[in-house]
């Protein structure tokens, strides 16, 4: 059977069936790294056979990029928080949905992800952000890229340290490391011209 195309409306069932598969994939991922789970794991827990697994999903990987879209749905670019004048406080919508929902923190602790996580936020940001920092300075196009490179693994490292250490005071660490971030792009940052 053919999976639902992206934009058409699922039907309850489907959405349970779909729901119910990545709460088990994250439920699994807090047992062991996604490169060691398996399918038939996630259809024992779930209780359900392989053939409504692979109904709704391709296989492992289409879950969890699922899951990490799903994770992301609500966020913006990285720019609106870290370059936002109006803001006493840059903040980044995904990683306080980490720090606030616990069936998300296995996506930033699991080494296997990384690079599926990594690559989610560029899907979501880079363009913009680099095409941002590219007309708003003299940065050449692999300059503004490594510097959101740099910012989204520096992100990532800053998440994985403060969740390791229960970090209680996220908040103040994050409103550092945005402050450290802005100051920085606006060095690199030509003046408006009005």
């Amino acid at each position: 059977m053919e999976r639902p195309k992206e934009g058409r409306k699922l039907d309850r069932r489907t959405r349970y069936t779909r729901q119910a598969i990545r709460d088990t994939l994250l439920e699994l991922m807090k047992e062991k790294p996604f490169s060691r789970v398996t399918v038939t794991e996630v259809c024992k827990r779930a209780e359900m056979n392989r053939g409504t697994f692979y109904l709704h999903y391709l296989d492992l990987d289409d879950v969890l990029d699922d899951v990490l879209t799903e994770m992301m749905d609500d966020t913006t670019c990285a720019l609106d928080h870290v370059l936002c004048p109006g803001q006493q406080c840059a903040t980044y919508p995904f990683c306080d949905k980490i720090h606030s929902s616990e069936q998300y923190r296995v996506l930033f602790l699991d080494e296997s992800v990384t690079d599926k996580l990594l690559g989610k936020l560029a899907d979501t940001c880079k363009e913009r952000y680099v095409t941002y920092l590219m007309r708003h300075s003299q940065l050449t196009f692999q300059e503004a890229e490594a510097i959101f490179t740099f910012q989204m693994n520096g992100c990532l490292a800053i998440n994985r340290l403060m969740l390791r250490n229960h970090c209680t005071d996220w908040k103040a660490v994050q409103q550092k490391i945005d402050g450290f971030l802005k100051a920085g792009l606006e060095h690199y940052l030509l003046p408006d011209r009005e």
